[in-house]
């Protein structure tokens, strides 16, 4: 039997079933059959939707670089950003991939007049009153490892939060940090596959 299901990953927790060292995994926050696993990954200091399934069809689909599959972004970064920094994210920057650079594909990118409405991280980003920062949503066609945070460290704004907020047309909007939902495949396909 084929299962679909979309969790809102919180922060610190590993992508992963499996035990590594002393941190969090996916099964310390949710409970599915044996046989699912993530479809792509988040990093362990990110959050947001992360897709769960058995469907390898649906797994290839999704992470085949082609395909330009689109992913939405709320990044808090450290700094007021400017109109320079969001036009070089927006036309591409070069990161580095496994030790070669690699000029990211051009993304949509917004500066939110305020900070959106999303789950409390636990714990919280430290505050500092000196320093401001600013969110701003990123969407993007591709998945480097790291490439969001890469992308803002390279424009002299390091990510402070990063949470995936959007797959295709499934939004975060209105979920809780650890929740899990379950889909059919056609829900899920006609949402994601936008």
């Amino acid at each position: 039997m084929l299962y679909y299901f979309v969790l809102y990953k919180p922060y610190e927790v590993l992508s992963q079933f499996s035990k590594e060292g002393d941190k969090k995994t996916l099964k310390d926050i949710c409970s599915v059959p044996v046989d699912v696993y993530p479809v792509g990954r988040l990093d362990y200091d990110s959050e947001g939707l992360l897709l769960l399934t058995n469907d390898r069809t649906m797994n290839a689909a999704l992470l085949q670089p082609a395909k330009g599959h689109s992913r939405t972004y709320l990044v808090q970064v450290e700094g007021t950003i400017t109109s320079q920094a969001l036009q070089q994210l927006q036309n591409g920057v070069e990161i580095s991939v496994n030790g070669t650079t690699h000029l990211t594909r051009p993304a949509k990118v917004k500066l939110l007049e305020k900070e959106p409405a999303v789950p409390e991280r636990n714990p919280p980003i430290r505050y500092r009153k000196n320093i401001p920062t600013s969110w701003i949503e990123l969407t993007l066609t591709e998945g480097k490892n790291r490439q969001v945070r890469k992308m803002t460290a390279k424009t002299g704004f390091p990510t402070l939060r990063l949470i995936r907020y959007r797959i295709g047309k499934l939004s975060a909007d209105g979920w809780e940090s650890g929740e899990l939902r379950t889909y059919s495949k056609k829900e899920l396909t006609s949402l994601v596959f936008a």
